[in-house]
């Protein structure tokens, strides 16, 4: 692995500000952010997120690789839980086995956004459709998650067959995250085509601020994931391990799958990333909502304790590196 994208990626601002987070608790400081703020910042990353990947999807449109990419990406939000599941399943009852194959089935918005940041820093280009999968690949896992648990512990559910499912597909396709995503999508998408000169008046909120808002998020994020280190003792060996190899297992997947789709380097990059992140937010609330026999502790610390330190400092490098070698770039 080429140690000088470790240490590009080491030295930029939102991930020492996350590690800036993670010192915080481990010193004892009294540090913290109020509680409103990361959420605010949480939606507006979402918004800015949604609203440039649609100004590029009016741009680029949906032929070529668009509908592929994001049918694969689709695809691998369907497939990794079940596969998941088949392993955990060896180690823990069904519903904790569902819970957390659904978290490594989804992902990480903000593991992606710090992708979109490394790129930039790397000057390499990517495409918004990029944005389409970010959104789409979220419902699905949750979806069979719980079909999962349907049917691997239906004799230890009496009232299985009283599940609200239509409460179920609400959280899924109109949690907020979702929602955010798709709608900036769509009203980005519509302004770039109907209303040009609106764009312009965009870019100080969705371009200008957004490095300083990733950054201020992830001193938030920094000090939560160090919060729930305490809880990985809970975890155990053997879910710390699955923390680290089901993420480099799903990046390897995904670089395959972009390779047999054509992808340039930069969306290579996202695609990965999609594949080996962990949800900690829309999945979590929707296990603890409907599979109320798991742990929380277990799925929670698990994607926000290891998986996410993980990939935003270590593995996004990593993976640039799993590109650059199965997908050299043409110049």
């Amino acid at each position: 692995m080429d140690s000088s994208l470790i240490l590009q990626n080491l030295l930029s601002p939102p991930v020492l500000f996350f590690f800036l987070g993670v010192i915080a608790v481990l010193v004892g400081s009294d540090l913290e952010i109020p509680a409103p703020l990361p959420k605010l910042f949480s939606l507006y990353l979402l918004l800015a997120i949604g609203f440039k990947g649609g100004l590029e999807l009016q741009h680029s449109g949906l032929g070529g690789q668009v509908l592929p990419t994001i049918a694969a990406a689709v695809a691998m939000s369907l497939v990794v839980p079940v596969y998941s599941f088949l392993l955990l399943k060896l180690r823990f009852d069904g519903f904790n086995a569902a819970a957390i194959a659904a978290t490594y089935g989804s992902i990480s918005a903000v593991t992606f956004i710090t992708a979109e940041g490394f790129l930039e820093t790397q000057k390499l280009p990517f495409d918004g459709f990029m944005v389409a999968a970010l959104a789409l690949m979220e419902s699905p896992a949750i979806i069979v998650g719980l079909l999962l648990v349907k049917l691997a512990s239906p004799q230890r559910r009496p009232d299985a067959k009283e599940m609200r499912w239509q409460e179920l597909l609400r959280e899924a396709f109109l949690n907020s995250s979702v929602l955010l995503l798709v709608g900036s999508l769509v009203i980005g998408l519509l302004v770039a085509a109907y209303s040009p000169a609106s764009v312009a008046k965009m870019l100080p909120f969705s371009e200008q601020l957004f490095y300083g808002a990733l950054s201020f998020f992830l001193l938030d994020m920094g000090i939560v994931a160090a919060q729930r280190i305490r809880d990985l003792r809970e975890a155990g060996a053997f879910l710390v391990g699955f923390s680290i190899l089901m993420p480099l297992f799903n990046s390897l997947v995904g670089v395959l799958i972009s390779k047999g789709l054509g992808l340039e380097p930069g969306n290579a990059l996202l695609f990965v990333v999609l594949c080996a992140s962990a949800s900690y937010i829309a999945v979590p609330a929707a296990m603890r909502m409907t599979v109320p026999e798991a742990n929380p502790s277990l799925y929670i610390s698990m994607a926000l304790g290891v998986t996410f330190p993980f990939n935003i400092i270590v593995g996004i490098p990593l993976y640039m590196t799993l590109v650059n070698t199965f997908l050299p770039s043409p110049g």
